[in-house]
């Protein structure tokens, strides 16, 4: 995990644009900081890469931060241009495509976890 400490250790600071990341092979998700509340992912995507139909059981927020992908939750599909958000129930079955090449915001619930979500890969 790459995010930095201040002298006073409850703060951490990260960045999502600095040393990005991309992969012909598949998405590439990084851990940018875990807190006592949350936790915070980078998702790069190539365009037209897949994060399959999957849920967790936790509560998320997906947030684009450059690009755009198509974000389907059941038969509803939502196009996330930069900037745009949304937030899910746990249980909620869905999936993300790349429309271009993307950079996402992914805030999980304190009880998820990175393999978890790095394990949607391998679906």
């Amino acid at each position: 995990m790459q995010f930095t400490s201040s002298k006073v250790n409850h703060i951490h600071t990260a960045s999502f644009y600095k040393d990005v990341t991309f992969s012909n092979e598949s998405v590439v998700i990084t851990p940018m900081m875990d807190s006592t509340f949350g936790k915070e992912i980078r998702i790069a995507f190539r365009e037209g890469q897949v994060m399959k139909n999957h849920k967790t059981k936790f509560p998320i927020t997906v947030m684009t931060l450059q690009g755009s992908i198509e974000f389907s939750v059941g038969e509803e599909m939502f196009i996330l241009s930069e900037g745009d958000m949304i937030s899910l129930e746990g249980n909620t079955m869905h999936a993300l495509k790349a429309t271009q090449k993307s950079v996402v915001r992914l805030s999980l619930h304190k009880s998820d976890s990175e393999e978890r979500v790095k394990g949607v890969l391998n679906l």
